[in-house]
Order: structure tokens, then C-alpha cells, then sequence
């Protein structure tokens, strides 16, 4: 008997396709009309794949929440900017989850976003636990924290064995963005 718990995975890790897998999970809940709602923490990039293809599917809204790149540290202005754009995005997110209008919430890279200190991991998982028995919440992001890691019930790692980038390749349309 299914635990009347919202399902929680995490994708995570190094390797290449954290988003890719999320946004996997998306086409398969417009497939069986399922409404989704996800959040790019830290992402800025206007015009990516995913927010053009989100555009056009059937009970997908997609929301960036982040101003790009982040300071190399805490101490240098521009971070109090992005820690305000995380929680923003939180706020959304939470709503979200509270307005039981979505089976799937994606919380795009927002293990890197506690990681890095633009949340606290005890306000993610606070949000999380507003969700219903009947949703799914997906998380990515490199250096998952251990709260994360234990709250969800699947967790996969992707390890990058190697990437194009470090051979030279450039981020390509439709393959990084």
C-alpha cells in the first residue's frame, strides 16, 4: 500500500543530465495529463530548450528563479542578490506544492542552491513537506545535501566519466541549453 507521503526523487551528482532526467519525468506526466510546475533555481538564461519546449506542452509552467552564475563568494555583493532570487523562487515553489493544482513539482538545481548557501536546507524541506500524498517532487542538483538525500526515497547520482567541455567542445543549442 502506497504511503500517503509525496514521492521524492533526487537526481545528483558531477555527470551530465540532472535536468535532462527531471524534465524526462515532465514528458511523461503531460502524456498522462498530469499538470507540472517547475522552478530553475539559479538559472537565468532566457532562452534555453527547455524553457521554449515548456512553452508549448500542455499543463507545464516553467519559472526561472535565479540570476545566473554565482560569486565566487558569500563576501562579494552580487550574492545577497542571488540568495533574494532563491527565495523568490522557494516562494513560488512552496505556493506550488500548498495549491494541490500540480501532480509534479521540479525543483531545478536546487541542491546547489542550499549547498551554496542561497537557502537553508530546513526551509526546502519545510516546503516539501506541504506536499499531498499524490504529488511527485523532483530536485536536482550537484552536491546534494544530506537532509535532501534522506528525505527523498529515490536518489540517483549521475558521475561524469568525462564531458565535452573538457575536450574543447563549447555549451551547444540543444545539448547544454
Amino acid at each position: 500500500m502506497k504511503p500517503n507521503i509525496p514521492r521524492i526523487v533526487l537526481f545528483t551528482g558531477d555527470g551530465k543530465g540532472k535536468t535532462t532526467a527531471a524534465l524526462g519525468m515532465v514528458m511523461r506526466a503531460v502524456g498522462h495529463d498530469l499538470k507540472s510546475f517547475i522552478v530553475q533555481f539559479i538559472k537565468a538564461a532566457g532562452e534555453t530548450g527547455e524553457l521554449s519546449a515548456c512553452r508549448h506542452l500542455p499543463g507545464v509552467e516553467i519559472v526561472q528563479a535565479g540570476l545566473g552564475f554565482l560569486p565566487d563568494n558569500k563576501t562579494n555583493p552580487a550574492f545577497a542578490a542571488h540568495q533574494q532570487a532563491a527565495q523568490e523562487g522557494l516562494k513560488k515553489t512552496t505556493a506550488a506544492i500548498a495549491s494541490g493544482n500540480y501532480e509534479l513539482v521540479v525543483m531545478d538545481e536546487i541542491c546547489l542552491a542550499v549547498t551554496k548557501c542561497l537557502l537553508p536546507e530546513d526551509s526546502v524541506i519545510e516546503a516539501i513537506k506541504k506536499a499531498g500524498g499524490e504529488m511527485v517532487i523532483v530536485m536536482t542538483g550537484r552536491q546534494a545535501p544530506a537532509g535532501l538525500i534522506s528525505l527523498a526515497d529515490t536518489v540517483t547520482e549521475m558521475t561524469m566519466i568525462k564531458h565535452g567541455y573538457v575536450a574543447g567542445w563549447p555549451s551547444q543549442k540543444g545539448v547544454e541549453f
